[in-house]
Formats: structure tokens, sequence, C-alpha cells
């Protein structure tokens, strides 16, 4: 019986339920296979950082963790092609992998970064959904989750190429859910807000200085535009993940969920 079977008989146990992760090595994506693997799911996870890869490996020996970038089919291919031999099959899939893109007005993003920012942050989702899928299936059912952001349901001046890409998650993972609903898989999509860490100090420091202004004035107004003014962790986030693929999100598909302080505006 699939993993994902035996664990809805126990509640919200995730225990031998099998899991990929992307970009699992840093971040929220780290914060997420922790959590994970912690409750007994067998995760394998990529990253295209060899450093952060070697961070993972020496915490968690006993997990899948490769050297990947999904918005190369190749790669993918090979990442589902290893994880189908070690875990044999999947019951979810955690589409977590982004990239901030660049800061900037229309008329001067390279078209490089913009294609770039959509490649890795869309495309990777369809890419690795693509390969996901028969696997899931075979094993009877199960959960896609794809991480969005805030910037996927709000305008975001200066980041359009990053607001492009997530609002496309939220478009993937509409279609996915009804598409995927009589194969007893859900899909749903989190929006992220303002998530402290290394990744959102870049953000605020990169847009101060387009503004001309302080590091600490530019984060005062970020959190101003959250109704409960404070930034949310990425164990925060891990937590709704482990939330939708567990049993007690058995009945929760095609839905975006924010994870962020409501964040009224960007």
């Amino acid at each position: 019986m699939a993993a994902a079977r035996k664990a809805e008989r126990n509640g919200s146990s995730i225990a031998g339920l099998r899991v990929i992760v992307t970009a699992g090595a840093s971040g929220i994506g780290r914060a997420i296979a922790d959590t994970l693997l912690a409750s007994g799911a067998r995760v394998a996870i990529c990253d295209v950082s060899e450093d952060f890869l070697g961070d993972f490996r020496k915490a968690h020996p006993e997990a899948t963790a490769l050297k990947v970038d999904v918005a190369a089919e190749g790669d993918v291919d090979g990442l589902f092609e290893a994880v189908a031999r070690q875990l044999g099959g999947l019951d979810a899939l955690v589409n977590n992998a982004g990239i901030a893109g660049p800061t900037g007005g229309v008329d001067q993003i390279d078209p490089a970064q913009w294609r770039r920012c959509i490649d890795v942050g869309l495309t990777g989702q369809f890419l690795c959904a693509r390969r996901a899928v028969p696997l899931i299936r075979r094993s009877g059912g199960g959960s896609i989750v794809n991480m969005s952001s805030a910037a996927g349901r709000l305008g975001y001046a200066y980041r359009t190429p990053y607001a492009a890409a997530k609002w496309g998650v939220i478009g993937l993972t509409q279609s996915l859910a009804r598409e995927l609903g009589p194969d007893n898989i859900r899909v749903n999509a989190i929006l992220p807000g303002i998530v402290e860490g290394p990744r959102i100090d870049a953000v605020v420091a990169a847009r101060a200085e387009q503004l001309g202004r302080s590091h600490e004035d530019m984060e005062r107004q970020y959190l101003e535009k959250v109704s409960l003014r404070r930034m949310v962790s990425a164990q925060d986030v891990a937590a709704m993940v482990h939330f939708l693929v567990s049993p007690a999100g058995v009945n929760i598909s095609g839905q975006s969920i924010g994870v962020c302080g409501n964040v009224e505006t960007l």
C-alpha cells in the first residue's frame, strides 16, 4: 500500500511519506526539509549550491541531496530518475525553487535576467510537476505544493519578473488542481510574505539604494504594509507545507494560502 494511503490512517502523521523539496538546502526549503524529516518523511532535496548541499548532507546523511538546476530539463529528469530508484516512488512534491530576480524599472531590466527569473520560478515548477505527476499517480494520489508569494496576488513595482513568475504559479496551481483532482492529487500554492533572512535583506537593500533611502527606513516602509507589522519565518511556511502534505490537508486543493501576516500592498 502506498505511503500516502498508510498515512491517511494515522491522523496527521507523515511518517514514510516520500517527498521531493526543490531548493531544499537553505532558507525556506531547508526549513521545509528539516520539518518533514523530523516528522518521519523520506525526503529528497535538490539545490544549485554545493556549499548548502554539503551542509544538508552532514545534517541528514539519510536523505537524498542532489545538485540540480530546476530550469534545466535534463537536470530535472535526472533528479526524478534518481528519486524513483532511491525512494521507490513519490507521494508529494514541494516546488520551492525560485529566485528574487532583478530590481529595476521595466526599461532597465536585462531580458536575460527576466528569462532566468521566469525559468527558475515558473518553468522549473512545470518541469518538476511534469515528472512528479506520473509517480504520485502510481502511489494512489498525494500532494503538490507550489511556492508563490504575496507578489502572486499583488502588483509589485520594480520587481516585475518576480511578480510575473509568482502570478504564473497561481495559474499553474489552479489548472493542475482541476486537472489532477480526479487522480486524488491535490495541488495548492503557498504565498509567503516578507520572510526574515538574508534574501529579504538583499531585496530591501537594493530597493533602498534605488530610492536613496536608508535600509532601516526601507524595512519600516515594507512592514507598514503588513497588517501584523512583522515578518514571517521560514518555519511558519514549513508548518503550512507539513499540513498540506499530511492527511490533515486531504480535502484542501486549488487554494492559494497566504502565510504573510496579511500583506496589504507591495
